[in-house]
């Protein structure tokens, strides 16, 4: 077992090593990428046994740049405030519908006496969520997936109006976030010490007494502007086969498995905090929460990947996650700079 933040930013040697055959991975650009580069074996032999099984937006999302089919999806969660709803009902919260809702509640939070948004970026990629849902919510979803490809220059107002809009949210973060790993604030919101959590639903593998599981609950991020309402961050899952693995045909058949319904509902045995991707999973065991969670995907007009699978990798890893946490640190940001830096990578695929 690879630590799965090494995993990540070592992705590329291990496809040039001696890759396993099948491994998991995400949807979307970072796939895409690696198949691309001819890192990847594609298998549309198995989306031929299970193609039905998914739905339009999952087939789009596991087709490489050649057309071909790379990726089974496994799973997704959506990203959201999560919170104990007995905190809230104790201090009369209420979910907040638009940002300035949200702010206000913020601000009754602090007032009380809790850290109103638990905050964790220890590792870099978390933050990357916040900026995600503040372009979506300002400036639509097309927007978003156009500046993560660098259709759009980062050295734009509308870029700047996401950094301006989320100053407004810093003095409500958690002072600490930097130390912090998501666990860590995980364990902050489960001790009630913090009143909200923007995180994907695995947030819920950190609590492991069934009474606190139980007491979790959340809300989408709330609107800004109209146009972004409709996006959700809800990164996929899945498993893809390695060139080198390509000619494993018991690969395949397990990639196969793992995107029927059984493959699935296995899985979810041993992991309950994911929503299964294909159809005809069964949902009868499902929680509360789990079920809000299926609800908000399948309702969802545009799903984003997340940052780090949306953006060039060097994007995401080299600049990103540098340039937020100082931004998390003293709200400070150089959008030239981030442009710069972007034109560079972009400009050397």
């Amino acid at each position: 077992v690879v630590p799965h933040n090494d995993f990540q930013n070592k992705i590329a040697t291990y496809l040039q090593g001696s890759p396993d055959d099948t491994f998991t991975w995400f949807a979307g650009y970072r796939m895409q990428y690696y198949a691309g580069k001819g890192l990847l074996a594609p298998v549309d032999d198995v989306w031929e046994k299970i193609g039905s099984n998914f739905s339009g937006a999952m087939k789009k999302a596991s087709t490489g740049p050649d057309g071909k089919m790379y990726f089974v999806p496994n799973y997704n969660y959506p990203w959201g405030f999560f919170y104990r709803k007995s905190l809230w009902a104790e201090k009369g919260y209420a979910a907040p519908k638009t940002f300035d809702e949200l702010k206000t509640l913020c601000a009754k939070m602090k007032t009380d006496g809790l850290i109103p948004i638990e905050f964790a970026d220890k590792d870099g990629w978390p933050a990357m969520g916040t900026f995600d849902y503040l372009n979506m919510r300002l400036n639509g979803y097309q927007f978003h997936m156009d500046l993560t490809a660098h259709k759009e220059s980062w050295d734009q107002k509308k870029v700047s109006d996401v950094f301006d809009t989320w100053r407004a949210l810093l003095p409500f973060q958690n002072p600490a976030a930097l130390g912090m790993t998501w666990q860590d604030a995980a364990i902050s919101l489960g001790a009630k010490k913090s009143g909200m959590y923007l995180l994907g639903s695995f947030v819920t593998q950190q609590f492991t007494d069934a009474a606190t599981l139980a007491d979790i609950d959340f809300f989408p991020f709330p609107e800004i502007a109209m146009e972004g309402q409709d996006a959700v961050e809800a990164p996929i899952d899945g498993l893809l086969l390695s060139k080198k693995g390509g000619d494993n045909q018991a690969a395949r058949d397990f990639m196969a498995f793992l995107g029927s319904a059984d493959g699935q509902n296995a899985y979810a045995a041993v992991d309950a905090s994911n929503i299964a991707t294909v159809k005809g999973a069964d949902t009868s065991k499902f929680s509360a929460l789990n079920k809000k969670c299926a609800d908000t995907i399948a309702n969802a007009k545009s799903i984003s990947q997340f940052f780090d699978r949306d953006a060039l990798p060097a994007m995401a890893n080299n600049v990103m996650i540098p340039a937020l946490q100082g931004f998390v640190k003293d709200g400070t940001i150089d959008v030239k700079n981030l442009e710069s830096q972007a034109k560079a990578l972009y400009a050397a695929q």
